[in-house]
């Protein structure tokens, strides 16, 4: 992926949701080419999972309502139980590599629906890695939105 360019973005908003709401349900998928450097954004009150290919490399997020009043939650399927774990650790490294492009490009994607809901900007990131290796199986707090630009 690399740096974030915002004419390689192209955004989908799936039926019943807009630029502007609802928040809940609101789950986004991120797809990108490899070849292009294109990066695909689908919004909806689902994910988009005919986007989705089978090196699982999309970034799934959403957000969510729990102990904490509103955080948005990450999704990365870091080996899927296919791999060995030496290709894990690379995915993994190359997830963390280039997770704040993507939070980046969702954040510019969906400006309008921060700009009109500016306390978006303050909630809580909240990154799961889901793998079958315990050492790459974790969630993590990853700041926020606002952080993400500071």
């Amino acid at each position: 992926m690399g740096h974030f360019k915002p004419e390689k973005l192209f955004v989908e908003y799936m039926v019943g949701v807009t630029a502007t709401e609802p928040i809940i349900p609101r789950r986004y998928t991120l797809t990108h080419s490899d070849l292009t450097g294109d990066l695909f954004l689908t919004i909806g009150s689902h994910y988009a999972w005919d986007k989705i290919n089978p090196t699982r490399d999309e970034v799934l997020g959403g957000w969510k309502i729990k102990e904490i009043p509103l955080y948005y939650c990450v999704y990365l399927h870091i080996d899927q139980g296919q791999y060995h774990q030496t290709a894990a650790a690379k995915r993994n490294e190359i997830f963390r590599r280039e997770l704040p492009l993507a939070l980046t490009a969702i954040k510019y994607a969906d400006k309008l629906l921060f700009n009109t809901f500016p306390h978006l900007a303050q909630a809580p990131i909240i990154v799961n890695f889901m793998s079958a290796f315990p050492q790459f199986a974790r969630q993590e707090s990853w700041g926020t939105f606002q952080s993400i630009f500071t």
